[in-house]
Parts: C-alpha cells; structure tokens; sequence
C-alpha cells in the first residue's frame, strides 16, 4: 500500500535516483567523466540490498564497461542499471552510452569533460500492490480491489554530463545529470525527473616510502560527497586507508548512518563490502545496506605516452 501512494500520490511526488555507498566502485555512475580513467579496459559490478528487514526491499545492481581509446582522445563507457522496489512491484532499468574528453592542462593536472545519454524504461507490477478495500477486519487480504489497474511501462531518453579535474595526487568532480528532467510518469500527466547535482574531492597522501621501489606502502586518502535532488540533500565525509591490497574506509552520512567498507585488490582484480549503519528512528527495523562490489582490469597494449592516473580511491 505504501508503494502505490508512493506511485499515485500525484503531480507532487519526485523521485529520487538509487545510490550506491561504494562511490567509487562505480564510477560511471558516479560521474559520466570517469570513463576511461583506468586506460585499459575495464569491468565493473555492483550490488546493493537496501533496508532487507523491510517486506518492500530496495535492490539495485549495475554492470559497466570502459576504456580509453587513444583515436578519440578520450574514453568510451557502457552502463546497465537495474532498480526494483517493493519486491519487483516497480522496476526501472537504464542503459546508457557514455564518451569523455581528456585534456592535460599542464605537467601536473589534467582534466576530463564526459558526456552521457541514456534510455531508462519503468514499469509497475500492478498486481503486487494491495489497497485498503481487500482487508477483511478478521480473515486479512481476501477481498478483490475495486480500485481500477494503472501504470504500466513507460521510456524516455535522459542526458548527463561531468567534468573532473585531477593530479597524481588530488581530484574533484562536478556532475549534473538528468539535465532535460524527462518524463518518468507511469499515468496521465508529467512526472519530471529531477535534475541531480553531485560535487565529490578527494586526494591520496602517501605514508612513508617503500625503499626497494620508491613508493608508498600505505596511503590514507580523505574525501567529501554531495548531492542534491530536488529538496534531498546528502553530505557525506569519509575516509579511505590502503596498505598493499588491503582497503578500508569510514564514511559519514549526515543525519542518515555510518559506513563502514573493506576492500581487497590486485592489479586486475577488486572485491569490496560495505555495511551502512542507519542512525535515524529506522535503526532496528531495516537491517541497514549491504553492498558489493567486484571490478575486473584488463592488460593492453603499452601506451604511446603518458598517461595520467586519477588518484581517487577504487571502493
């Protein structure tokens, strides 16, 4: 029943797009400028469970691939994502063609523009939803609804695009996407999608040096988040701490719940886990959020030049 006031509840209702805690486990989503930033071709997968005490769980996973390609002087990315509310009662599934121009702006810093279009398509399960007329006050649901079936499946394009700035040891990013605010709405009527903003830095700050190679064993790296969704704001501070393959990380998230990840990584593979830790009044009654993420670096061919690194975390 929730759901469907969620859904009809009218021209006053916004949505608000999926999140995922391991930012930078999934870039493109993060930030449509991060295409091609690993140079060599690149796999990522994610998995998020959200509030699994709750019978009308959130899950979303996502699948994406990228590259740079020398030819074009930038990356190409693909991106698949696949959201389900309420048990699969609404489902939305996007899938998006991304490009990024990379331009050193001196020795030291260089930057990426990136440019994203995406088809998304939603739909209702109508049959899933329960309403107030089926309740018999001794015997529960048994009743049939009299309330007449809407919704459906409805698609739109969306368009984004990101800038990111970065050395060999900070960054910062600027994203803005669903710029057009296309139509979402499952009945008569428009249902904009709200325009969501996202500003995230960060930097890597080497502990000590490893004598044989001249690199640091260990770095911490502090980073800040913010997004903005029409009146949903969300501010998140955190930090990340890697010694060889090991990762871990804390974030905070304001007035919402603490984060707590730990990574594992070689050079072509990365596994990570995050549990968020709800602080608000649902503490005890949503098992918080699990999240993994795997990614997969594939070799090629060495570069023709240099080729500077984003220095932001991986998880």
């Amino acid at each position: 029943m929730c759901l469907a006031v969620a859904v009809f509840t009218g021209f006053g209702a916004f949505a608000q797009d999926p999140q995922f805690t391991q930012f930078y486990a999934n870039p493109l989503y993060l930030n449509p400028a991060f295409a091609g930033t690993a140079r060599c071709p690149r796999v990522v997968m994610n998995y998020r469970n959200q509030w699994p005490a709750l019978s009308g769980t959130f899950v979303t996973t996502s699948a994406s691939y990228d590259q740079h390609v020398d030819g074009i002087m930038g990356g190409l990315g693909l991106l698949v994502m696949h959201d389900q509310a309420g048990k699969g009662t609404l489902n939305t599934t996007n899938v998006s063609g991304i490009y990024s121009y990379q331009q050193a702006i001196s020795r030291k810093f260089s930057m990426k523009v990136g440019f994203q279009a995406t088809y998304f398509q939603r739909s209702l399960d109508w049959s899933k939803l329960t309403f107030g007329d089926q309740i018999d006050p001794r015997r529960g649901f048994i009743y049939q609804t009299q309330d007449v079936p809407r919704g459906g499946t409805v698609g739109n394009a969306d368009f984004s695009a990101g800038v990111l700035g970065y050395s060999d040891v900070f960054f910062v990013g600027f994203a803005a996407h669903h710029l057009t605010q296309p139509n979402e709405s499952l009945i008569v009527g428009e249902s904009r999608l709200p325009m969501k903003i996202t500003a995230h830095g960060g930097a890597a700050i080497p502990l000590g040096m490893n004598g044989k190679y001249g690199e640091a064993r260990t770095r911490i790296s502090p980073n800040i988040l913010y997004q903005q969704q029409a009146a949903f704001r969300q501010l998140n501070i955190g930090m990340y701490v890697d010694h060889g393959p090991i990762t871990a990380g804390v974030w905070y998230r304001t007035r919402d719940s603490f984060i707590a990840l730990i990574g594992f990584q070689t050079e072509q593979f990365k596994f990570g886990y995050s549990y968020d830790i709800t602080t608000s009044k649902l503490t005890t009654a949503t098992a918080g959020s699990h999240e993994v993420s795997m990614q997969m670096q594939f070799n090629c061919k060495p570069k023709k030049r240099r080729f500077r690194v984003v220095a932001c975390p991986t998880f």
